[in-house]
């Protein structure tokens, strides 16, 4: 039997749905060539899963778009690829390692290099190529304080760029999606949304994600109080030392800079109950956003996600 706040979780979160899904259908009528930026998190996989509700009984009628640093874990590229062939969905790709070797851009060096900044140039490129109008993020208000500013249909100049100042007001969920030649919108259906609130809807839907959210042994190491899994791309340097360890991951990103945590939750209940007694925010494991204290906003201005 249901209880009290069981039924107000579900309502809660049924609300949450329908305004991503009224996001979704909006942009369907008022821009021509929308596309979903797909990382293989689980913020992209509950967009697509809302993507496939708002047009049911037909397919998602835009592809995603996965802008790719070469840098992935093994488990998410070989997700995204599940996931694709399930939905029948078209899958682009924009590759960093094609944007260096075109000299579009210029790869860190040294042992704290990252690709993650690097992605800016092949998604504007691909925004470009493939004439998208509009990106469909999987940005919340509560991950990153720079996020915190963005509307539902966060609009960029012709540079790609996001001027926070320059933000149209939503109101009585009305959206303007006009825009100038050159020009296009980031649109973020989970902006409402809360990492509980993802949790606890993956949980509702039975959703799949990839293995690396749950808990499970891996060799380790630790940088400045961050988790880092060992991988090919990553060299330690003085005084580290690689452990194994029983972690997961709150947030899936570029390998060389997403932290893990300590966990020994392999089951969703435990995961939503570890979500609750956390005290750090999901983004708080990212390396590359504690390189400055606005590192964050300063990636969004150029044409990050």
């Amino acid at each position: 039997m249901a209880t009290v706040e069981t039924t107000y979780r579900d309502s809660h979160l049924r609300a949450l749905e329908a305004e991503a899904i009224f996001i979704m259908r909006e942009v369907a009528s008022q821009f021509e060539r929308p596309v979903l930026l797909f990382s293989g998190g689980k913020d992209s996989i509950v967009m697509t899963h809302l993507a496939r509700k708002a047009f049911h009984p037909g397919t998602i009628p835009f592809p995603l778009l996965h802008v790719d640093t070469g840098h992935n874990f093994d488990e998410t590229i070989e997700f995204r690829d599940w996931l694709v062939e399930e939905l029948g969905v078209r899958l682009e790709v924009a590759s960093v390692q094609d944007a260096i070797d075109k000299g579009r851009v210029v790869e860190e060096t040294g042992p704290e290099a990252s690709r993650n900044g690097l992605q800016i140039v092949p998604l504007l490129d691909a925004l470009q190529e493939h004439q998208y109008d509009a990106a469909f993020g999987g940005g919340r208000r509560d991950e990153e304080k720079a996020r915190a500013k963005e509307r539902f249909f966060s609009h960029r100049d012709r540079f790609g760029q996001w001027d926070p100042k320059n933000q149209r007001p939503e109101l009585w969920h009305l959206y303007n999606g006009h825009k100038n030649v050159g020009e296009h919108f980031r649109v973020f259906p989970l902006s409402n949304w809360t990492e509980m609130d993802v949790w606890q809807y993956i949980a509702l839907e039975d959703i799949a994600i990839p293995n690396l959210y749950f808990a499970h042994e891996r060799e380790v190491f630790e940088r400045r109080g961050t988790i880092l899994a060992k991988t090919d791309f990553m060299e330690l340097l003085p005084g580290e030392e690689l452990r194994k360890q029983t972690i997961r991951f709150r947030t899936i990103g570029d390998a060389t800079c997403t932290g893990a945590v300590s966990s020994t939750a392999a089951t969703l209940p435990e995961i939503i109950q570890e979500v609750a007694a956390a005290r750090e925010t999901e983004r708080g494991g990212r390396h590359d956003d504690k390189r400055s204290e606005a590192a964050m906003e300063d990636r969004k201005k150029q044409g990050y996600f």
